[in-house]
């Protein structure tokens, strides 16, 4: 890792190195929070599923909803 950055350091780029690590960085944000929406969004939808099974079983017929 000390030679690539000695690399970049001695041609100038500086710069682009930094460029790089904070695309990378935020392509890692990116997918874990992208993650994180994905298992949120299941967990919703069994949330909702449960719901409706309650409902199912233990809904009234005599009430006439």
């Amino acid at each position: 890792m000390d030679i690539l950055i000695r690399t970049f350091a001695e041609r100038g780029d500086l710069a682009h190195l930094a460029l790089l690590v904070w695309a990378l960085s935020a392509s890692l944000a990116f997918w874990r929070v992208l993650g994180e929406l994905s298992r949120a969004t299941r967990r919703f939808d069994d949330f909702i599923r449960e719901i409706a099974s309650f409902n199912a079983r233990y809904d009234d017929p005599s009430k006439g909803s």
